[in-house]
């Protein structure tokens, strides 16, 4: 349980209390731009992650209760999210069982920078605690457990573009309900910064990543000229088209390796590039490199170690 959680979030030390039998469940429900998961360790225990998050992490209890602390503070609630450069810690009692939302840096990084027109300098610095007596919180939170359906059916798996909005949506609605560092600067402006044309473009991507598509056809796509949307992706998201296209094949390289590592997907580091477009491996590896601070074969080799 200890080296699944490692694989899936970091490096952390894990305290059964009490000697107890951990029975634990741990359920991936969705990994993608954003991931979905359940938790629970059947034993009261402590979890204190080895680093600072370099992650956003919302936690949303289903059962049980707990303690945890971000910051040295200890919080009000377990209903929480924290983010990168903050540590955590955490004790969860035997019924406890979360749901925990896993958005990487990236994620959050290009909403914020399409209603600011630029990446983000730091990190959001989020409110910690999710206030489900306020009626946005109880909406939001709703969405959620919508979320958690809709990847347990049968659709969400027959339209990966109607998936890709599910995912915006929650990462949008976080960014309007919760007080962050950028509130004041992006506060309302999450509907009508991105021109329809972006959207399209940027859902095109959604859908096709693993299809031989070029910024041509996502301009198509789109409705515009290629020097229209690279004007767009420039001033929107502060990328070009073919750069958002690889970070979005990259996310699914990382999610197959990891796949792979751990038995539960065939194939190979090249098997994985040439299926999502890379077909230059040395170029392939840098740009992962730059994306995850590692080598694709170092994907393979460290979650092994967890496997």
């Amino acid at each position: 349980m200890h080296e699944l959680v490692s694989t899936r979030f970091a490096p952390h030390r894990l305290n059964v209390l009490n000697d107890a039998r951990l029975e634990g469940r741990f359920e991936c429900a969705h990994e993608g731009a954003v991931a979905l998961y359940e938790l629970g360790y059947g034993a009261e225990i402590t979890v204190t992650p080895a680093e600072p998050l370099d992650f956003y992490t919302v936690n949303i209890p289903l059962t049980g209760d707990g303690v945890v602390t971000l910051d040295g503070k200890t919080l009000s609630s377990t209903r929480t999210i924290a983010g990168p450069g903050q540590t955590m810690s955490m004790r969860w009692s035997r019924e406890t069982l979360n749901r925990i939302l896993f958005i990487p840096r990236q994620v959050a990084d290009a909403a914020v920078a399409v209603r600011l027109g630029e990446l983000p300098d730091r990190p959001l610095s989020f409110d910690p605690v999710l206030d489900e007596r306020t009626d946005l919180v109880r909406v939001w939170l709703g969405l959620a457990g919508q979320f958690a359906e809709f990847v347990d059916s049968g659709l969400a798996a027959r339209s990966p573009l109607a998936l890709g909005h599910f995912e915006n949506l929650l990462v949008d609605g976080l960014l309007d309900l919760q007080s962050h560092a950028f509130s004041d600067a992006v506060g309302g402006r999450g509907g009508v910064a991105m021109p329809p044309a972006v959207r399209r473009a940027r859902d095109f991507c959604a859908a096709h990543a693993q299809e031989p598509i070029s910024p041509g056809d996502m301009a198509r796509a789109a409705g515009v000229s290629v020097s229209r949307l690279r004007e767009g992706f420039r001033k929107h998201l502060n990328t070009t088209p073919l750069a958002y296209l690889r970070s979005v094949r990259l996310t699914h390289v990382r999610r197959d390796l990891v796949a792979i590592a751990e038995g539960r997907a065939p194939g190979n580091v090249t098997d994985v590039a040439l299926r999502w477009g890379f077909t230059h491996l040395g170029r392939f590896t840098g740009h992962y490199r730059e994306a995850y601070g590692e080598t694709p074969s170092q994907t393979l080799r460290n979650a092994h170690r967890f496997s």
